[in-house]
C-alpha cells in the first residue's frame, strides 16, 4: 500500500463483515481497495470482495495510520493465503492469523459447495485433491491444531509417494490423535501407521470421495 486510505475508503473497510471481512461498495471503490492491497476479489462467482490481512489491520487501527507489516511476515499479494505445513520459522497464532485461517476455510467450503456435483461441503473437492498438502494443513489449522515451528511441537504435513495421500506427523500422541479427528471431521480418510525403525507413529490422510 503506497498511502493511507481515504476517509471514504475507511468507512467501507470499517463496514466489512466482522467475521469474514466481506466488503460492500461500488465496483470503483472496491477496485481501488484491491489496488491498495486492502481487498481481494474471490475468484469464484459471485465474486465477492474481502479484506486482506492488511485491510483487517487498517480496520483495527481505527482512525490512526495502518499498522506496518510485522517483521518476517510476507506481505499479502492479492489476498492469497499461505497454509502452514509445519516447520516454518513463522508460526504466529494471534488474532490476525486466526482470522485469515477462518476466512480461508470458509472460502474453501464455498468452493466445495460450488464444485462438488451434489453441492456437499462435508467432503473435499477436486480443487483440494490437486493441492493435498495445503488443503490438509488448512483443515488442521482451521480445527485448532497448531503447526510445528522450527523447534515447537505441532503438526507437519508432508507429501508421500502414494497418490492422493499426505503424511501427517506430530511428536505428541495426543496431538496426533487431535489431527486425525480434525481431518476426519473435514472429510478426509485417515489411517494411523508406525514409522519403520523409529518407534513413532504418523497419519496417512486422503480426501474422501463419497
Amino acid at each position: 500500500m503506497t498511502r493511507p486510505p481515504t476517509a471514504a475508503q475507511r468507512r467501507i473497510i470499517e463496514a466489512a463483515d466482522p467475521e469474514t471481512g466481506r466488503l460492500s461498495g461500488t465496483p470503483a471503490q472496491l477496485d481501488r481497495l484491491i489496488v491498495l492491497k486492502l481487498a481481494f476479489r474471490h475468484p469464484r462467482p459471485p465474486h465477492e470482495h474481502f479484506l486482506t490481512p492488511a485491510g483487517h489491520r487498517v480496520r483495527e487501527a481505527g482512525d490512526g495510520p495502518p499498522a506496518a507489516e510485522p517483521p518476517g511476515e510476507p506481505a499479502a499479494t492479492g489476498g492469497l493465503f499461505a497454509a502452514r505445513l509445519g516447520g516454518e520459522p513463522e508460526t504466529d497464532t494471534g488474532p490476525a492469523r486466526a482470522r485469515e485461517v477462518r476466512t480461508a476455510w470458509q472460502g474453501l467450503l464455498e468452493i466445495r459447495r460450488m464444485t462438488n456435483p451434489d453441492g456437499a461441503t462435508d467432503r473435499p473437492c477436486a480443487w483440494e485433491r490437486g493441492r493435498l498438502g495445503p488443503s490438509a494443513a488448512l483443515a488442521l489449522e482451521a480445527a485448532g491444531c497448531a503447526p510445528a515451528g522450527e523447534t515447537a511441537p505441532g503438526y507437519r504435513v508432508r507429501d508421500t509417494p502414494q497418490p492422493e495421500a499426505v503424511a501427517v506427523h506430530h511428536s505428541e500422541p495426543a496431538g496426533l490423535a487431535a489431527c486425525a479427528a480434525a481431518l476426519r471431521e473435514a472429510g478426509w480418510q485417515v489411517s494411523e501407521h508406525a514409522r519403520a525403525g523409529a518407534g513413532s507413529r504418523y497419519l496417512l490422510a486422503s480426501p474422501r470421495r463419497a
